[in-house]
């Protein structure tokens, strides 16, 4: 058996969630391997990322996670374990909520909040002015797309409130932060095989023997990791893993928007991250004095589910429509007369809530259903998935008795099972990128 050919685990993916875990997986002494179809790490769905690192999650569990994960994002390269050549910024300038009606005005999100002990500071109506200068601060909710005859009127409400979080922000780079960890991975003693794909999953005895690809051929291991993004949902069909009753993935086509930045008479309009429900988008700075705009799935916006991952790449009237959204909150917005940004495919769960399990294929583990809102969180992913594969493979019954993972800053317990295939559907999700 060649030992070019054989390893302890290997990792579908390479984007930040699957370099993470084979981070994590090498430094506990495996021998790993990352396989990937594209050309270096990162340059997936990991690549059109919005990067945000935020703390408020709709769940106590992906709330913990994400507290967390902010300290591994500030203290980088402790995380990488060497100081790579260029910098990676990372834009710690909090991260600002509003109030709305579609959020229950924060109640929900402030008492989990309180529950994680993530710090954060109740803004008044009065006092936002101050912190978004130029916006006009009416309520336009419910969200609406353009051709409604309705879009852009208000009651002349003004938004209730809004919470600050300091421990937040964005990365400027999210490929960038991509090489990174690969490069502690490699480091660590792990391997990665770009340009080639997975052809078929081999098990034997109800458990995985190993895998063939298109370039590398056979290759042996114990253990596979489905790490593949929008990829997933036919990653988890060639496992033969994946059965109706569990929670399953399915690729989501999104768009991103760019535009220039507002300006107010103290400068840039807006100098953190926003999360704007009533208008049904988030915002966040962007380099060279561009301004971010995604989606938060509002129910007036038509979701685009995939069966493939051939997707329409050029921007359409989605994109408009988040620009005229967020003009209703900067007026001064200026909007371009050429649409720019991306349009990429999300790999998203039932409840936007990920996969981070074993399944019922001895040795098979999934990390998916990441997409859109995990980027954040994944240097502790990667201790996650290192602790349930070891765990498992050791013989505990994750299924029967699920494990906890104490996050190593704050000292807290987090339930895996809040990330089980097993689960029924979150309700308590906002059913959104937000999770």
């Amino acid at each position: 058996m060649s030992e070019r050919n054989t390893y302890n685990a290997v990792i579908i993916g390479a984007g930040v969630i699957g370099c993470a875990i084979a981070l994590d997986l090498a430094r506990r002494g495996l021998r790993t391997l990352n396989v990937d179809r594209g050309p270096a790490p990162g340059h997936g769905s990991t690549s059109w990322s919005a990067a945000i690192i935020r703390p408020y999650y709709s769940t106590i569990d992906g709330t913990a996670l994400a507290y967390e994960a902010h300290f591994a994002w500030q203290n980088w390269a402790d995380y990488l374990g060497y100081r790579p050549d260029s910098a990676l910024h990372y834009n710690e300038c909090g991260c600002l909520v509003l109030e709305a009606a579609e959020n229950r005005q924060l109640a929900g999100t402030r008492s989990i909040m309180r529950e994680v002990g993530v710090p954060f500071t109740d803004v008044s109506t009065s006092e936002l002015p101050e912190w978004l200068p130029g916006a006009d601060l009416s309520q336009f909710s419910p969200a609406r797309r353009i051709d409604d005859p309705e879009f852009g009127q208000t009651a002349g409400d003004p938004i209730t409130g809004a919470m600050f979080c300091p421990t937040g922000g964005y990365i400027s780079d999210p490929q960038l932060a991509t090489a990174q960890i690969a490069g502690a991975v490699e480091r660590a003693g792990g391997h990665f095989r770009f340009n080639d794909t997975v052809l078929a999953i081999h098990q034997s005895a109800g458990k995985i023997t190993g895998l063939t690809c298109d370039k590398s051929g056979l290759i042996h291991t114990p253990i596979v990791i489905n790490a593949a993004g929008p990829a997933s949902r036919w990653v988890n069909e060639l496992s033969g893993a994946h059965k109706p009753e569990h929670i399953s993935t399915r690729p989501l086509r999104q768009e991103v928007a760019y535009v220039p930045m507002p300006q107010a008479a103290s400068g840039p309009g807006l100098r953190f991250v926003l999360t704007d429900a009533d208008c049904g988008i988030y915002m966040r700075p962007e380099q060279s004095g561009h301004l971010l705009i995604g989606s938060l799935e509002p129910a007036c916006d038509i979701l685009e589910y995939l069966d493939t991952e051939d997707f329409e790449a050029s921007l359409s009237d989605q994109w408009t429509n988040q620009v005229w959204r967020a003009a209703l909150r900067f007026p001064d917005l200026g909007i371009p007369n050429t649409a720019q940004g991306f349009a990429a495919l999300y790999d998203v769960s039932e409840d936007w809530i990920p996969v981070y399990d074993k399944s019922d294929l001895g040795g098979y583990f999934t990390a998916i259903g990441t997409s859109g809102n995990q980027f954040k969180n994944a240097p502790l992913v990667g201790g996650l998935m290192g602790h349930l594969i070891e765990s498992v493979m050791n013989g505990a019954d994750h299924d029967r008795s699920p494990l906890q993972y104490r996050l190593p800053v704050t000292g807290r317990d987090v339930g895996l099972g809040a990330f089980s295939r097993l689960r029924p559907i979150n309700r308590a999700s906002s059913f959104s990128v937000l999770g």
